[in-house]
């Protein structure tokens, strides 16, 4: 194998293009799995996943009777640029009219399920409205994240002015697809010890990377490495589903890699890369070489370093089984969070049911005030406070008081003592690149990883992505930031597989998260560090409102809370590259008492 780096065949390519539309649809809701799943041994021990299972085969050839087709609307029932969700018998689907021309696509997302119709039609694409996946109108690809699957597109036809859509019932039941992927055909006989393509971290930019180059036809030897034990899974729902099993979190069933040829070591711990002679090494000592390398390793959450930090049953939640385990003791008990951040908050928010009494400490005034703002942080903490949440704010920990080995209670700066039984801490984390500094991989002075538009290293054929690197944001200016969001390492990994293919893709994404807690959701899109007014359309005390985020003229994010479209239009904006200025917002808050957004979409600023 020896690094050949080939580029898709063309074949391959050709299959993905000219697949007839009805039996497409079969190939992509269930790819048949052949690939043959190959373990690496390290001190003896087979330490690769490996899955019995095979991915159900598809029908041969479907024929009508899997097919339903119906009229679902006069031609003149639609106006351009609008959306409409139409029932077809077997399920629902998102018919949609764009420049005169009708299309017909799943209409959930396949995400979280969030109806598209409310969303936002923009640029030939339609933006899910609640965490911001993109859509194409024409072909139902997903062309930005979060998730992994695209829409189903289905046939419409226009005959005596009605529009009709045929659908494979399938197709209407599952409502996501799966893109046509290339099958692993590099042998696997006496070439244990290398590799074409080495990922190392399996959230969310490892897997989409895997899963990048092998829709783009490359067919060579992808390993993943993990320290965790499982399979790539959801993590941003541990902290908001804490008793969440792993297998429910899983991105992919282990049928999955095997079918694609995507190998995945678990428990497995790099702790030396050599890039002079492609090579890196476990912790047992196992040695692998590479071709190419991506390095997305995640970050390591910060800990307490007061007295009794050693304390029992204090944790914080980096596996589901530390959520699993916090639920259990949580009980009917005292549980104290320490940080009042996304992760503390939505800990917070779930244990309020389930624990005898949730504290939270915290050396800012409000919860999240350095990324929302003084007054929709306070409304936040209210919301808490209605749920007997009770804060210690402007404090920190001094002591972890332990009986008999366990926690019993945390003493407070401010001399407060307050009693506890589990302790989860959420204060922030740090890039979990300490087994790169001797690898000639330049590490900027907080242990962050700098990369390129393209998401390479300083080193040739390294590449880096997810929580553990600074890149330039397009959008404002190119600046070098951090953003260690979901929906941000899912783009990175796609750039970084298009360019181990020489593709020269370039991260454009516009950042976009969300939060939950108490059953509402927060979206937020933009980059508002350094924000210096917010502007506040709605009812905070309602949690009904749309937050907008400025410095100097310029709107830098915007954040809401049951406003839905807002942030996804307020994002499909500022990705088309229009500035929208301080004035639009403030004219917009002082004159529409109706929340209309229809300014948004107007021309120029």
């Amino acid at each position: 194998m020896g690094g050949c780096f080939s580029k898709p065949k063309p074949v391959e390519l050709k299959i993905e293009v000219v697949l007839p539309e009805k039996e497409r649809g079969k190939e992509e809701l269930s790819a048949s799995a052949k690939g043959s799943p190959r373990a690496y041994q390290g001190n003896g021990t087979a330490r690769h996943f490996c899955a019995e299972e095979r991915l159900p085969a598809p029908h041969p050839y479907p024929g009508a009777q899997d097919y339903v087709e119906a009229a679902v609307c006069h031609i003149k029932d639609l106006e351009n640029g609008q959306m409409r969700e139409v029932e077809l018998g077997w399920g629902k689907v998102l018919l949609v009219k764009d420049n005169g021309e009708f299309h017909a696509l799943g209409h959930k997302c396949p995400h979280y399920g969030a109806p598209l119709v409310k969303g936002v039609l923009s640029r030939g694409r339609v933006r899910c409205p609640w965490h911001g996946a993109c859509f194409n109108i024409s072909t139902g690809d997903l062309e930005d994240f979060p998730g992994l699957d695209s829409l189903h597109k289905f046939q419409v036809k226009i005959e005596k002015e009605k529009v009709y859509v045929r659908a494979s019932k399938q197709a209407l039941q599952l409502q996501r697809r799966t893109k046509v992927m290339a099958k692993c055909i590099s042998p696997s006989a006496g070439h244990s010890g290398s590799t074409n393509v080495l990922i190392v971290g399996t959230g969310a930019a490892g897997l989409v990377c895997a899963e990048t180059l092998r829709q783009e036809g490359f067919s060579d030897r992808i390993v993943l490495c993990t320290l965790d034990r499982h399979l790539p899974y959801d993590r941003p729902k541990l902290s908001k589903s804490l008793d969440t099993q792993p297998e429910q979190l899983a991105l992919r069933p282990k049928e999955f890699f095997r079918a694609y040829g995507i190998e995945v070591l678990t428990e497995a711990q790099v702790v030396t890369v050599d890039v002079r002679n492609k090579k890196v090494v476990f912790k047992d000592g196992f040695k692998l070489e590479y071709s190419k390398l991506l390095l997305a390793p995640g970050s390591s959450p910060k800990t307490l370093s007061c007295k009794g930090k050693e304390v029992e049953n204090v944790f914080t939640i980096r596996t589901p089984e530390d959520a699993n385990r916090v639920v259990r003791l949580a009980r009917g008990r005292n549980a104290v969070i320490v940080g009042a951040g996304f992760l503390g908050m939505e800990v917070a928010a779930y244990l309020t049911e389930k624990a005898h009494s949730v504290s939270v400490v915290e050396l800012e005034e409000t919860p999240f005030r350095k990324f929302l703002g003084e007054r929709v942080g306070r409304a936040l903490m209210k919301m808490f406070e209605n749920n007997r949440v009770k804060f210690y704010m402007q404090t920190e920990v001094l002591e972890l008081r332990a009986q008999e080995g366990k926690l019993k209670e945390v003493v407070l700066k401010s001399s407060k003592v307050v009693r506890a039984d589990v302790c989860v801490v959420g204060i922030g984390a740090v890039p979990a690149t300490g087994f790169l500094r001797q690898s000639g991989i330049c590490l900027d002075s907080r242990g962050f990883i700098p990369v390129n538009k393209m998401m390479q290293t300083s080193v040739p054929g390294v590449f880096a992505a997810g929580d553990a690197v600074t890149f330039p944001l397009a959008w404002r200016n190119n600046r070098k930031v951090n953003i260690p969001h979901w929906q941000m390492a899912h783009a990175q990994g796609r750039v970084a597989a298009q360019n181990m293919l020489a593709q020269e893709a370039e991260i454009s994404t516009l950042p976009y998260l969300w939060t939950a807690m108490f059953g509402k959701s927060l979206r937020y899109a933009g980059y508002g560090e350094g924000f210096d007014d917010v502007i506040i359309q709605g009812d905070l005390e309602e949690l009904k409102f749309v937050a907008f985020y400025t410095k100097g003229d310029e709107v830098i994010a915007v954040a809401s809370m049951n406003y839905d479209p807002i942030v996804s239009k307020v994002a499909e904006v500022l990705a088309s590259g229009r500035a929208i200025r301080k004035r639009e917002v403030e004219l917009f808050v002082l004159y529409s008492k109706t929340g209309d957004m229809s300014w948004l979409t107007g021309k120029g600023s």
